[in-house]
Parts: structure tokens; sequence; C-alpha cells
């Protein structure tokens, strides 16, 4: 200290805190000229004792204007050191960084400038100093101070130049320093930080691409900022990255595909596009480093191919392609169970074509790695059956054909029914609306006859009567009225005449005995006319309900569709025909007369030629039923089996078929339904009179009468007739 004062005078000293600029301006060009003196002499010693002198009583002084000084004569020292300032910069530089965080702005002001003048002097010496020099600069440049702010900048451009001609400096340590801080928010620090990954980035010598996946993120969060100048310079830094890239032929594409997974989902749009561009190009590069990826990456594709933006649906959309292009294989680190967990998730998305491509994705993998997404079935066989009930009918449509495909073996084709039928079950609206789509395409996809044998089978065993009746109802519905179905029932219609027919037949009868309607309607596909008969006569016992009407309606109005034209035309052969015949008037005196579907069928009836009949001409008795002549024109000793085969001793089997054992096993069957009718009659009756019996503790308010159960059903009959006995 005392060498230093004795170099520099006192008048000096008191200049270089005085409140003026200029004074101060002054008394910095006199130790300017000190220290060159004294480093022309080599006196280093003097030389740090000037500099310690300058930051112990000035830089470091509780007086602003002192400190104002001493950065200016510390700048000023190292003017006058000019090429020998770099042994002495662990002297001057630390205390100039200090003030930096000054609570005085003008004294932060003349930090940079010193800083500034001191970089101008010693250039490529000053990146020892690097690390601390961008922190200060990083904190400055969000400065309140405008004047500061201006400062910084100079300084900041000055420091750039530096260190893109040193060949000392270290991008490894800068990188975690840059890390740090590229998640501020605030704007000014967001711009330098840019400049410096862009300036950085220019050098050639400098890799900025190898440290990407370090501040990659921080670069695409600044996508979204509300300044446009921001957003704008980080989407061109990105730009020129991706560039880097494409020309690049060793890049970490894992690392930066889970950044860009991320940033796929961002609320911002421009960023969700910029994410799925690089993710695009990503996928077409990147190869097999991609491979472990492939499930995440998907992940982020797929909600986008329902963007609300075009170009984020059009990118998307061309990146599903290419990824589903790629076939990886297993043993490469593709993740099947991953790719999988995927799809089912995507399967619950809002947006159709998410839900589509996931069902794709699904299908694909079933192709070319069947093994292996058999092997994780359970975890997504529940979900692919809730998609079944999908409101979009072209999901519903892809869902069938993935469960076709899984039911290729008779063990999954066996599950799918089965979970089919317990999803009909669960949910009737279902089996309303979607289960004529869903029965038929399964019918296209899996065989139709395939599918029906197994849901006969399934049915036979059903414990829930009513859903069992609504089932069949339907599945029979669909088997008589679907052009997928046409073969099925041109099987049907040669029962009687071929094996396979026949087995059909027996097959689907035991569950069509669920209901009345259906077992007349399979008979009359079949050609089984005559116990056709047997089951219209056996329903005298029948509840003849609204239910019970209703679908005889129905079957009225199909008997007059095209597909029983071939019916309608054997009944100009009456003669021949006559169960068929007997079967019609059975189902006519069953209807009410007032009824539209009596009048159709008594109508269609009464154009039955009579001429037909024998081989002499019968005249129609007056209520226009040919009925009494059939029987007596018959020839003497015969007895009818089916129609058009008259045999003098007819048994009860036709083409091995048993249809007196059938008719017991409808009998037997329509006994369980009645019971249960009978149960649940009784169980509402029960829970009428509870609530009787609560109104009446009520004497306040009025009772309510007891419903009355439906009695009103025919005697059991002591005998029955076997089939193919006439009553008359």
């Amino acid at each position: 200290m005392a060498d230093a004062l004795s170099v520099i005078p006192t008048s000096v000293l008191r200049n270089l805190s005085d409140k003026l600029y200029e004074k101060r301006k002054n008394a910095a060009l006199e130790v300017e000229g000190i220290v060159k003196q004294l480093a022309v002499a080599g006196d280093h010693d003097k030389i740090t004792a000037v500099i310690t002198l300058l930051t112990t009583e000035f830089t470091y002084s509780p007086q602003a204007n002192h400190r104002k000084g001493g950065l200016i004569g510390l700048a000023a020292a190292t003017v006058g050191l000019s090429s020998e300032a770099a042994q002495h910069l662990e002297q001057i530089v630390p205390p100039v960084l200090s003030s930096f965080s000054d609570q005085d702005s003008r004294v932060r002001y003349y930090a940079c400038e010193a800083l500034y003048n001191i970089a101008k002097v010693v250039r490529g010496d000053f990146i020892i100093f690097f690390n601390q020099i961008f922190d200060a600069l990083c904190k400055l440049s969000a400065d309140s101070d405008a004047n500061v702010q201006s400062a910084a900048h100079l300084l900041d451009r000055l420091v750039k130049d530096i260190v893109t001609e040193s060949d000392q400096f270290s991008i490894e340590e800068f990188i975690p320093l840059l890390r740090e801080r590229m998640n501020v928010l605030n704007p000014y620090v967001r711009q330098f930080l840019v400049g410096w990954i862009t300036v950085l980035d220019s050098v050639p010598d400098i890799d900025m691409l190898g440290f990407l996946p370090d501040f990659l993120d921080g670069l695409f969060n600044m996508l979204s900022d509300s300044s446009h100048e921001i957003r704008q310079q980080a989407d061109s830094a990105l730009s020129e990255f991706l560039q880097e890239i494409k020309n690049s032929p060793s890049v970490d594409y894992g690392r930066m595909a889970e950044i860009l997974v991320q940033r796929a989902a961002s609320p911002d749009e421009f960023t969700r596009l910029t994410a799925i561009t690089w993710i695009n190009e990503f996928v077409k590069l990147g190869g097999d480093q991609l491979v472990p990826y492939y499930a995440d990456i998907l992940g982020a594709i797929l909600p986008c191919i329902s963007d609300k933006e075009d170009k984020i649906r059009v990118v998307a959309c061309e990146t599903n392609e290419e990824l589903r292009s790629i076939n990886a294989d297993p043993a490469e680190g593709f993740d099947v169970k991953a790719i999988l967990s995927i799809a089912r998730r995507q399967l619950s998305s809002e947006w159709e074509a998410t839900r589509i491509e996931a069902l794709h994705w699904i299908s694909s993998l079933l192709n070319r790695h069947r093994a292996e997404v058999l092997s994780f079935l359970n975890d997504i066989f529940d979900t692919l059956l809730k998609a079944l009930s999908d409101p979009s009918d072209k999901v519903v449509l892809l869902v069938l054909e993935v469960h076709a495909c899984i039911a290729e073996d008779p063990q999954h084709f066996h599950q799918l029914v089965v979970f089919l039928v317990q999803k009909f079950r669960w949910n009737n609206s279902l089996l309303e609306k979607r289960g004529a789509l869903i029965i038929r395409r399964l019918c296209v996809l899996l065989n139709a006859e395939r599918v029906y044998r197994e849901l006969s089978t399934i049915l036979e065993e059903e414990d829930d009567l009513d859903f069992a009746t609504i089932m069949v109802q339907a599945l029979n519905l669909i088997l008589l009225t679907s052009s997928e179905l046409s073969e099925l029932r041109v099987l049907l219609k040669q029962s009687l005449v071929n094996a396979a027919g026949k087995d059909l037949f027996v097959s689907l009868y035991a569950s069509w005995c669920h209901s009345p309607m259906a077992i007349i309607s399979l008979c009359l596909l079949a050609q089984t006319y005559q116990h056709a008969s047997s089951v219209i006569q056996s329903l005298v016992e029948e509840d003849i309900n609204v239910k019970f009407l209703v679908q005889l309606d129905k079957l009225i109005r199909l008997l007059e569709t095209p597909i029983f034209a071939y019916l309608r035309l054997q009944l100009l052969d009456p003669g021949r025909y006559i169960w068929l015949l007997k079967a019609l008037y059975g189902l006519l005196m069953l209807l009410p007369q007032q009824s539209a579907a009596f009048k159709m069928l008594r109508t269609r009836l009464k154009t039955v030629p009579s001429h037909s009949f024998s081989g002499e001409q019968i005249r129609r008795t007056s209520s226009g039923n040919p009925y009494s002549q059939i029987v007596h024109h018959m020839p003497s000793g015969s007895q009818i089996t089916e129609d058009g085969d008259i045999n003098q001793d007819s048994g009860n089997a036709h083409n091995g078929i048993n249809f007196s054992l059938m008719l017991q096993q409808f009998d037997r069957m329509q006994h369980q339904h009645r019971m249960h009718s009978k149960k649940q009659a009784e169980s509402r009756n029960n829970s009428s009179s509870s609530s009787l019996s609560q109104e009446v503790q009520r004497p306040e308010e009025p009772r309510r009468p007891l419903p009355v159960p439906d009695i009103n059903r025919p005697p059991s009959r002591s005998s029955r007739r076997g089939p193919g006995q006439l009553q008359l």
C-alpha cells in the first residue's frame, strides 16, 4: 500500500473518487501513464501494489464514487500494462465481476465499461474467466436499468468476438452453464442465450450439435414465448440444427427423441408442429438408433393425427406411415408390448382418427409378430371388446378385423364369441344398435357357419333366459335378412337332402328353441314344414302376449320378403306342400283377426290355387279354406311326412333328423321359459303387495290398486299328438 501511495500522487487518488466523471477520467489517464512507466521498468511489485490499492480502497469502498473511480482505474491500469496485463488479470478481473451485482446502477454500468476496456486489451487471455463473465452477462441482460442493459450488450458482442477467435474456449465447461439457464422465463435472458447458442454453433471448431440434447428442450420451450422475436430466434436456431442433423453422419437421436415426444404434446400449436416435424425427420434418418424409442414416438404421433391444425395432422400421418413401414424385430430391441400398450391407451382417445390408427397398429403387429402379440393378449383384449361399443362404425369394423385376426386360433375364437355374448348381455343397447353390424362382419371375416354354430352352442347353455330369447331373435333376423349370410341360408334350405345342411340345422335348433318364432322361421327356411306345423300346434300352451304377437307379426312380414320367395312359389303346388299350407294356416289362427299381419297372411293364402290339391277339380268352401278337401283327397292309408314325400310308413326321422325328439326339446325349453315368466310375475306381485302394505300404513295417502297378474293362459293339454299327425 505504501509503495502505491508513493507512486500515485494524492491529488490523483482524490480526483479518482470525485463525483464528477471528467475528474475521474483524467485521474484514470494519469494512473494509466504511471502503470505504463512501471511496466516499462519491469517493476511488477509496484504494479501489484497499485492494483491492490485500487481494489481495496476504491472498488470495495462503501462510497459509490470511490467504486466508480476504482473500476475506471483498474481499466486504465490494464491499458497501461498492455501486453503484460495477462499476468495481473487474477487481480484485476474479480473485483470488476463483483461490481456487476452492485446495488447502484451507475456502478454496474461502469463495471461493464471497465470490463469492456479490459477485454479489448487482453483478448484471448480473457477466456479463463469466461464462465464467470457469462454468468454476469446473463444477469445483466435482464437488468432493470436500460443503460446497464445497453452497456452489457456491447460487452456481450465483444466477448462473443473473442470467443469465436480463441482456441482456448472449452465447450464442455460451458454447456452445463447453458443448460442451467435454458428454462429461464425472462425474455431478455432468453434472447441472450439464443444469441450465444447461434454464435457458438457458427464456429466450425465448436461441436454444438454433439451437445444439442442438453439444451434442445430449452429451445423448444422458447417457441411458445409471448415475444414474437424470441419465437423467431428459437425457430431459426432449431431449423439450423435440424439441417445440421440431416448432414451429420453421427447424431444422438435417442436422447433428443425423448424431448421431442414430450414437446409433441405441448398446448402450443407452433411447438407441436415443430416437434412433430423433427420426429418425422428422425424416423427417416434415425434407423436402428430409434428402435427402443418407437413406442414413445408412436405415443406422440397418434394424438397429433387428430390435431385441430391441418399441418400437424399431415406431418403426423406421414410420420405414422413411415414408422409403420419399418419392419423392426424384437431381437433388435423392438418392444411389442410397449407398442401394444400405447395403441391400447389411444383406443380411449376422444378422436376417431387416432382410435382408427391405433387399431391399424394392433393389426399390423398381429400380422408381423403374431406370437408376441398373443402372449400379451390379456393386456389388450378387454379394451378391444370395449371398443365394440365405439360410437364410430369405422372403429367397430376395424376392431372386428382385429378380433377376427386373433380368432384364427380356435381357442381365441371361442374366447371372442364368449366375451361377445357377455358384452351383449351386459349392454343391451350394444346388441340393439350394433348387434347386426358386429355379427354380419364377423360372419364375413370368420365364416358365417362357424360363427353361428359357436353362438348357438353358447346360447344353448345360457342361464339368462330373457337375454337368450332376445339374442336368438336377433341372430335369426340377421340370418333371414343379411346378404352376408346368403350361403348359410342356401345350406339350411338343403337340410332334408344334404348332410351339411342337416348338421347346421340341428346345431342351430337347440338354441333357437329359446324363441318360438325363431324356431318356426328356421323350419320354414329349412323347408321342414311338417315340423313347423307341429311346433305351431304346440304353441297352444304359450302365453299369447304382446311380445309373442310382435314377433309373430315380424315373421309374417318376413314371409313377404324376397328371402321367402321360394316358399311363396311352393304354394302354387299345395297338393305337394300340404304341411307348408297347414303351418301357414296355423300362424293365421294365432293372429288377431283385426291385425294387419292377419289380413296380409289371409290375403296370401287366398291366392293359393285350388286346382292343384288333387287330380280332380276341388271347390273351395264358403270360407275359402281348402283344408278339408286337402285331407279328403289324400291317398287312402298314406301319411304325409315332409312336404313332397308320401310314404306308407313315415316314422319320426327324415335324413337322420329325429323330429320327435326335437319337438320334445322345444317343449322342454319353452317350459323353462314359462316357469321363468311365472317366477317373474310372482316376484312382481310380491313386490306390489309389499308396496300396498306400505300404502295401507300411511292412510293420509290414497291407496293404489294391486296390479292384476296375467293369468289368462290356456290350460295344459293332457296329451299331444306326435309330429306328422294332423288334427282335423
